[in-house]
């Protein structure tokens, strides 16, 4: 194998590298995003189904984006420190 051959290996190895960093670095925040937009959806479906039984009681926690990212994000325990404010707060 001859010194040439030999480099332009290399270089290939070395730029397939780097695209791979720079893509994994672009689509980080992308993942990111995609996360919160999917928790934000099962918070909106978990406070829903909520409200939807809480309507037999007149109880129900307003939703906004607030309530749905602390839904989302802290799931069933998420829901519970919204009833506890809810309660708490009396509003």
């Amino acid at each position: 194998m001859t010194t040439d051959t030999l480099q332009l290996i290399f270089a290939v190895f070395f730029l397939l590298f780097l695209i791979y960093l720079i893509g994994n670095i672009l689509l980080k925040p992308l993942k990111l995003i995609f996360k919160i937009f999917v928790n934000s959806f099962f918070g909106l479906i978990l406070l829903w189904a909520f409200n939807f039984i809480g309507a037999f009681f007149s109880f129900f926690i307003p939703l906004n984006w607030l309530t749905v990212l602390i839904a989302g994000f802290l799931g069933l325990p998420g829901l519970i420190l919204l009833i506890f404010l809810r309660l708490a707060l009396g509003t």
